[in-house]
């Protein structure tokens, strides 16, 4: 079961999409947004979590006060479902003061036409995204960012480590979880 962990909606179950998508696991999340919580990078934060599925990582932000949250997904059905769990966690009061947006969308059209700076950012790719596509999209991504903005990519533990400096970003760092990297960056 994947849930809210922390914040004003913790505790709250959310759906996750049939298929087609590869939720961060409860214990990955709790570790992620401890050190994001560390680092003072969600409190008033605009989010953008981006290939969302169920919306879980923006969703996670808003319960622990980031100012608003856009989910981008593509797959009709798991946006759906992004929205139902928008839906639940406003209703237990965790997005009073935040806005959570859905936008049934693929990420590079998202990016063309997005309105920055976005603080806080998350992309968790499906298996069939390529590096080449990962790094076009950090590069789009770049001029969106705040200046002192955290971005989070989620991969298998055996792909590439993404290529920051073509999209004039730096590396900050990474940490494994089992068969998952999260790797930091920003501007």
């Amino acid at each position: 079961m994947t849930r809210i962990i922390s914040g004003r909606a913790g505790g709250i179950a959310l759906e996750v999409p049939g298929s087609g998508t590869r939720p961060t696991s409860d214990r990955v999340r709790e570790s992620l947004f401890g050190a994001l919580e560390s680092a003072e990078a969600i409190d008033g934060a605009r989010v953008l979590d981006l290939y969302a599925g169920s919306g879980a990582l923006g969703l996670e932000a808003v319960s622990r006060g980031a100012a608003s949250a856009d989910l981008v997904e593509r797959d009709a059905a798991a946006a759906a479902v992004a929205r139902r769990n928008a839906r639940k966690v406003t209703a237990a009061g965790a997005a009073a003061s935040a806005s959570v947006s859905v936008h049934r969308a693929a990420v590079s059209a998202f990016l063309r036409t997005a309105r920055g700076p976005y603080d806080l950012v998350f992309l968790d790719p499906p298996y069939d995204v390529t590096d080449a596509a990962l790094d076009e999209v950090l590069a789009t991504l770049a001029p969106l960012l705040s200046p002192d903005a955290v971005v989070v990519v989620e991969r298998g533990r055996r792909s590439a480590r993404p290529d920051w400096e073509s999209a004039g970003l730096r590396a900050d760092r990474d940490r494994s979880y089992g068969d998952t990297t999260m790797w930091w960056g920003g501007p």
